[in-house]
């Protein structure tokens, strides 16, 4: 019964991160998805939102929500880095994304002026919240998780509106159609180089904002905190993409990358929970990453080979 108890509490810890990294693979999904751009950068841009945010809060005071929008506004400008650096300066795409996600750790580092920051004993978004909520309810069991599984809902259903909305637009569409078809956009007389900028400083400007929000949830910004922060959010994108297969609308897109952040973490919680090492993280995900990405290949084959054989048992037939 104390297992089943601790794996409950596991698994609503691990919904509410989900829910805050959700963010982040929407911010991926743009770059990788919607761009079709190999962008590394994440891994630097999360770290980057976290200690943006933890320091203006830290040494110079200012309001938590505040942060926000300065870490989202960084993460954009490392976006725009990646951007010019394969626009202007011609480097390949991934390694544009590694050249900037190596220059972001000093970067980091330099903003926090030591390797990681505390949080604790300063406001931040969610002691904000747990401030203003009457103190009845204060004593339930995990409030801190319900604050952020609250707060996170709010924040994940604002990105996904613009997001919704944004794309619709006619600038919106042509990014998407740089990802799909970059010759027909310059055809059409499009800068698909401008494109590429917008899409990735838009990516990586929410990577930056859910890095900020992990770091003040969590109590610290660290600049380790974003290692493997590609795969994460490359996890949960496929694991959504199994998941909800049959979804062709965009709406229904991002809902299933939500709901692939949220299963990633909680399938993380319940293997930590009976006993994985937490070195051995990393081996797990590459094995749920891969294993995701195999299903769609194995149910596509599958599907082919029924069809072929159908296809071969009607000319028999009408042979006969």
């Amino acid at each position: 019964m104390s297992f089943l108890i601790s794996l409950l509490w596991a698994t609503h810890a691990a919904t509410a991160q989900g829910i805050l990294f959700g963010v982040m693979a929407l911010g991926v999904y743009i770059t990788f998805r919607v761009l079709d751009f190999p962008d590394m950068t994440c891994d630097g841009s999360f770290v980057l939102g976290g200690c943006v945010s933890a320091v203006l809060i830290v040494k110079a005071g200012w309001n938590p929500y505040v942060t926000l929008i300065v870490a989202v506004l960084a993460g954009g400008a490392s976006g725009a880095i990646t951007a010019f650096l394969h626009n202007k300066c011609k480097i390949p795409a991934i390694l544009s994304g590694i050249l900037t996600m190596t220059a972001l750790y000093s970067i980091n580092i330099r903003v926090m002026g030591q390797a990681n920051t505390t949080l604790l004993g300063v406001d931040t978004v969610v002691s904000m919240v747990k401030d203003i909520l009457p103190e009845s309810i204060q004593g339930i069991a995990n409030f801190t998780n319900w604050v952020v599984i609250v707060l996170g809902c709010i924040f994940v259903t604002l990105v996904t509106m613009f997001m919704y909305w944004f794309f619709g637009t006619e600038i919106g569409c042509a990014i998407r159609a740089t990802g799909n078809n970059g010759d027909m956009v310059r055809a059409l007389g499009e800068d698909t180089d401008k494109m590429k900028m917008l899409g990735l400083v838009i990516g990586n400007s929410l990577v930056a904002l859910s890095g900020a929000l992990v770091a003040q949830s969590q109590g610290y910004a660290d600049v380790g905190m974003g290692v493997g922060t590609i795969v994460i959010g490359l996890a949960s994108i496929v694991i959504g993409e199994v998941i909800m297969s049959r979804a062709r609308t965009f709406k229904f897109r991002l809902i299933s990358i939500l709901l692939g952040a949220v299963i990633y973490r909680v399938i993380i919680a319940w293997v930590l929970q009976m006993g994985l090492k937490a070195t051995d993280l990393k081996l797990l995900t590459a094995l749920v990453v891969a294993i995701a990405l195999t299903i769609p290949k194995m149910l596509g084959a599958t599907a082919a080979s029924k069809a072929t054989i159908s296809m071969k048992g009607g000319d028999s037939n009408a042979k006969h």
